[in-house]
């Protein structure tokens, strides 16, 4: 299987985020992908990361999505 499917990491400006805590693989499924954010956003925040974009390739999905609860 290929890895189509990945997270584009954002920081407060919008800004990508590169680095330590960051995983920068894709992933075969979107499932995959949305489950690994589901079990990551806490690390993720920690890293800097303040919303995420999922892609297929270079297809936005959606997002910009925060990781922050909304107020």
């Amino acid at each position: 299987m290929s890895a189509d499917w990945s997270w584009l990491f954002l920081d407060a400006h919008g800004n990508p985020v590169e680095g330590d805590g960051v995983t920068t693989s894709g992933f075969p499924t979107q499932s995959d992908a949305e489950s690994y954010l589901g079990e990551s956003w806490r690390e993720l925040l920690d890293a800097g990361v303040e919303a995420v974009t999922l892609r297929e390739n270079d297809t936005v999905v959606y997002g910009p999505m925060s990781l922050r609860a909304a107020e």
